[in-house]
């Protein structure tokens, strides 16, 4: 099935007139002049070459990058909806739901083993649109703002370019996911209300109007932009850091198999400080969606400092676990589509003839 899909998203979906790909693969490969922004990308195999399906930093080369985001967003996030559902219900009824295993105790008792997949549809969805948004804005914001600052600044000062370009594509990434957070809340939390989305939806339009969508869009902002900052700053320095003193021999030497066990290492790494980073906002986030009327400030007011790490452990288990298959899904699908994964960024020529 996921081989006839890559290969229908390799040769039709983004054939377009804005296209600049160059993915004839009878055509002469000529080693390609760096281009700038290059150097500054996700976990890759050395550039470009005749199995790469487009060209780096083309209308297709982002394209397809959201299609990666896509599977690997939307997947991962349905497949721990169990754990996310124990998790929401930790965070806001901490008297009924006292700890992980208990919470999915509770849960069976009352709803059968198939209560603990409530809210798949919205969450498949939601963080399906989020995938798209978040790592094809990301790989674009990426290329633009390294343009805009140039090669020499783009490697000097490239965390923050990782920060700046994971932020400005989390934030149009959660206005695609609000309105699918908002529901599957509604779903997981409040006992009752609706048994999936097709019901929720009309509902939650009835009592509170469109508002009931995105009343916790300015909190997920809150809880994804540091979450998102985190997950990609600190994935892209891992790998760096991890070719350089612990994998036992150059990048360039490793196959594609060691270069995702590299990806899924640096990811799970990443994962851990984004759940620390974003789990209370989280939590208002999970109180704000269950009570009615209620606002970001007042949940938070009446959760007060401790009341807002309810629900840390699993939240910790699920986000390290998601966002290393994130990574592994998403570059795993770059090098099912060919798209180009330049390796970690080294210093500009420029900048070592500065140096001597």
């Amino acid at each position: 099935m996921f081989s006839s899909f890559f290969e229908t998203a390799r040769n039709s979906p983004f054939r377009t007139p804005l296209s600049v790909a160059r993915c004839d693969a009878a055509a002469p490969v000529v080693d390609p002049q760096p281009v700038e922004g290059r150097q500054i990308a996700a976990a890759a195999t050395p550039v470009a070459n005749q199995q790469d399906s487009c060209e780096f930093g083309s209308t297709k080369y982002f394209a397809l990058c959201g299609i990666g985001g896509i599977l690997s967003c939307g997947t991962t996030h349905t497949f721990v909806v169990p754990l996310d559902l124990v998790k929401c219900r930790l965070q806001v009824d901490q008297a009924k739901y006292k700890n992980l295993l208990h919470g999915f105790k509770v849960t069976v008792a009352e709803e059968g083993a198939r209560g603990l997949a409530k809210g798949w549809f919205p969450t498949l969805l939601g963080y399906s649109a989020q995938g798209l948004c978040k790592f094809g804005l990301y790989e674009l914001f990426k290329v633009k703002y390294a343009d805009i600052i140039g090669e020499e600044n783009a490697y000097l000062y490239r965390t923050s370019l990782y920060l700046a370009a994971s932020a400005s594509a989390e934030f149009f990434a959660d206005i695609a996911l609000s309105p699918f957070e908002a529901a599957k809340v509604k779903i997981q939390t409040v006992p009752g209300f609706a048994n999936n989305f097709r019901e929720a939806v009309p509902k939650m339009l009835k009592e509170e109007g469109v508002n009931a969508f995105y009343k916790g869009l300015v909190p997920l902002w809150m809880r994804q932009i540091p979450y998102t900052m985190m997950k990609f700053a600190c994935f892209e320095r891992t790998v760096e850091l991890l070719y350089k003193y612990v994998v036992p021999k150059p990048r360039a030497d490793c196959t594609k198999g060691e270069q995702l066990i590299v990806t899924f290492a640096a990811g799970y790494i990443a994962g851990v400080f984004c759940a620390v980073v974003s789990h209370p906002a989280d939590v208002v986030v999970s109180k704000l969606n269950q009570s009615k009327g209620a606002s970001a400030i007042s949940v938070a007011k009446s959760l007060g400092f401790s009341g807002m790490w309810n629900g840390l452990t699993p939240r910790i288990i699920m986000i390290g676990t998601l966002t290393a298959l994130q990574w592994f899904i998403y570059d795993g699908v770059k090098v099912a589509l060919g798209i180009p994964r330049p390796p970690p960024p080294e210093m500009p020529a420029s900048l070592k003839a500065k140096q001597h």
